[in-house]
């Protein structure tokens, strides 16, 4: 099977030059390439942006689990309830389903390159802030700035890779998701040893990874204004020199093809229901696991290495699923197998929490990685640059809505219920639709074939 697109993988032996017009609005510009302007930078650019990528994947879930191991004290300290940290749970996927819509305009308006840059200083600062603005509201508010740089970023990788890396989509998106994964990972696992380490304050214990978050601005600012992306002048004397003729009667059709519209593709719906089942059950696990495990018995620590074991996972499998997926017609048997995963673990948790606690992290771990298989999803359905950003926008911004309510109401049924049997009922139940949906958005077909009709 072709999996790249004929735009995607026609090239030319001379680089393009991006016009004014196209610098200016963070468009690409459209030769018979098929590949954006700077989409062959000099070298030190490809792996300044490499790092970039690889920097702004770790930083997009310590926010959200060193939050999880820390939780019961964040809620004594703040004098929470269960239903309010329910719904603090559900803030990231507010956050994102929120701000996650606006990153196309942006991204369009000031480049991505520039909007990522400008994500990961606002995660720097909501976590700098929000352990210190005093108060339940304070912190909420904290967390949404930080969740906001997030989101925008969420939904601007899988587009820069499909820009920048478009022969390479597979092995990308794994490594990016292995970033996020090994990221996720070690928030989980070093939060609570640190806390303890510097004094106990919980308040130290989230600020910490503010310095993680700063280091990835750094290799943005090239990116900011596309210099990074350009290509040197002897690349450009010779691009100018022998640059293709203008773009064909096909190309020409292709570029003036009406908008998409999301709504109208139900490969988009599919996959947009199948990224926020997973988005549910994955805010679910980095917000209530550790304390599952806690309220089973386990220390405190060991709670947050079982969490840690849980994201860890992600890391080999965020880089063989994306390559797996890229190279079988349809992805339907690896969302059954993950799913099936997730059964097991659930299972497990409800039966002996604490006497099978390693295997049932494992277990969803191997769950969790249905996340990089709908990013790598989100570029195989679309065969334009501007259909995976109007798809990753749409499926992302419609599964994080999906998914807000699920955090919340396993606090309000721990609270109620007085024990974890219901919440795990809840997190079962759910995978059932999650494998259906997967299935359909996992066949062979585009969204370009049914949004354009």
């Amino acid at each position: 099977m072709d999996l790249m697109p004929s735009e995607e993988t026609r090239t030319t032996t001379h680089p393009t030059v991006r016009s004014e017009a196209a610098h200016d609005t963070g468009k690409e510009a459209v030769h018979d390439t098929g590949k954006p302007d700077g989409a062959s930078p000099r070298a030190w650019a490809t792996r300044l942006l490499v790092l970039g990528i690889v920097l702004s994947a770790l930083n997009l879930r310590p926010a959200i689990t060193s939050l999880g191991a820390l939780l019961e004290e964040v809620r004594d300290g703040l004098g929470m309830s269960g239903s309010v940290a329910g719904l603090l749970t559900s803030v990231p996927p507010l956050c994102f389903a929120v701000f996650g819509v606006m990153a196309p305009r942006l991204a369009r308006r000031f480049g991505p390159g520039a909007v990522v840059c400008a994500g990961m200083a606002a995660i720097a600062t909501g976590l700098l802030i929000r352990p210190y603005a005093g108060g339940t509201a304070g912190f909420l508010a904290g967390s949404a700035l930080a969740l906001m740089g997030i989101a925008v970023s969420n939904v601007l990788m899988p587009v820069i890779v499909k820009r920048w890396f478009p022969d390479r989509v597979g092995s990308m998106t794994g490594l990016y998701s292995m970033a996020l994964a090994l990221g996720t990972a070690l928030a989980a696992a070093v939060t609570v040893p640190v806390t303890d380490a510097l004094g106990g304050s919980w308040r130290t214990g989230l600020v910490l990874w503010a310095g993680l978050a700063l280091a990835a601005v750094l290799p943005w600012l090239p990116f900011v204004r596309g210099r990074g992306l350009q290509p040197n002048e002897g690349e450009r004397a010779a691009g100018q020199a022998t640059r293709s003729p203008a773009p064909d009667a096909a190309e020409h059709a292709r570029v003036q093809t009406p908008p998409l519209r999301m709504a109208r593709s139900r490969t988009a719906w599919a996959l947009a229901v199948f990224f926020g089942l997973q988005a549910t059950a994955a805010y679910i696990t980095m917000g209530w696991m550790a304390q599952i495990f806690r309220d089973a018995g386990v220390p405190a620590g060991t709670a947050g290495l079982l969490l840690a074991v849980t994201m860890v996972m992600g890391v080999p499998l965020a880089f063989v699923i994306p390559r797996l997926a890229t190279r079988l017609p349809q992805q339907g048997p690896i969302v059954v197998v993950l799913g099936l995963c997730g059964l097991a673990g659930y299972a497990g948790l409800y039966l002996a929490p604490a006497a099978g606690a390693w295997a049932w992290a494992l277990l969803l771990g191997v769950a969790n990685c249905a996340f990089p298989l709908a990013l790598t999803m989100v570029g195989m359905r679309a065969r334009t640059g501007p259909g995976v950003v109007r798809l990753s926008a749409f499926a992302q911004s419609t599964g994080y809505l999906i998914s807000i309510p699920g955090p919340l109401l396993v606090g309000v049924l721990y609270q109620h219920s007085g024990g974890w049997g219901l919440p795990i009922a809840l997190m079962s139940a759910l995978m059932v639709p999650q494998m259906v949906v997967g299935v359909l958005a996992g066949r062979d077909r585009t969204v370009e074939d049914e949004a354009s009709r």
